[in-house]
């Protein structure tokens, strides 16, 4: 299947640590915003937290980012979530979700990235559609040895199940189901990173490996755009 390219805040991609620590702060201000300041009643948010503490993002930020988030403290500047749809070279389907505090400005940075680079964006719909919703879960197993992930998948109520490496497990299934593969991994000694509705790829592009290369280059460039979050595409990476 097609899967969806890294977060781009913790990545190597990210050039500076501030634009990474900025990205890491999006994504809890969002979570705040949504689900509320309390990370123990808000998944997202505590996932978002760990993470942010895992990559040594400074506390004063994590804690304006929540305050933001619920509207405890306001600068003026309220981040929103947006996808934008369009063709890398090689008719290579792409979905880029971005968090910004200005869709107009993030939508001409994206527009001129696809096509400044041989690519295309469309219009809403114009891509999506070539993919499914679906629920993401991630993490690693904390109890010892994992006799068999497909059980864990079964046992969670996930549909599929996909080694990542180094210990980590991708899970995924129905979107209305995200709540409870987690909670159900959660419960089984799982430890869980990534917990949220994403895209998978219906079909994918076949490409020779000097056009891989290519996609993935553009990809890079879309990843550096300081409002980018996510980059889903119809290829296997």
């Amino acid at each position: 299947m097609g899967k969806s390219w890294k977060n781009a805040g913790i990545t190597a991609n990210a050039q500076k640590k501030g634009a990474k620590f900025t990205k890491l702060a999006r994504e809890i201000q969002v979570a705040a915003k949504l689900g509320g300041p309390d990370p123990e009643a808000n998944s997202r948010l505590s996932i978002a937290i760990n993470v942010a503490r895992e990559h040594s993002c400074p506390k004063d930020t994590i804690e304006r980012a929540i305050k933001k988030g619920a509207g405890l403290l306001d600068d003026g500047h309220v981040i929103e979530e947006a996808l934008y749809e369009g063709f890398s070279p090689h008719k290579v389907g792409i979905l880029v979700e971005c968090q910004s505090d200005n869709k107009h400005r993030t939508a001409a940075d994206i527009r001129n990235i696809f096509n400044r680079n041989g690519g295309h964006m469309g219009e809403p719909g114009s891509v999506s559609w070539m993919f499914d919703r679906i629920a993401l879960v991630e993490g690693s197993y904390t109890k010892g040895k994992l006799e068999d992930p497909e059980v864990e998948a079964i046992e969670a109520g996930a549909n599929e199940v996909d080694a990542l490496g180094e210990g980590v497990y991708s899970f995924t299934g129905a979107p209305e189901d995200l709540k409870s593969i987690q909670e159900a991994l959660s419960g089984r000694g799982w430890k869980i990173t990534t917990a949220e509705l994403s895209y998978k790829a219906k079909n994918t592009t076949e490409l020779t490996p000097e056009q891989k290369k290519e996609v993935l280059e553009f990809i890079h460039l879309l990843d550096e755009n300081d409002d980018t979050h996510r980059i889903h595409a119809s290829i296997e990476f």
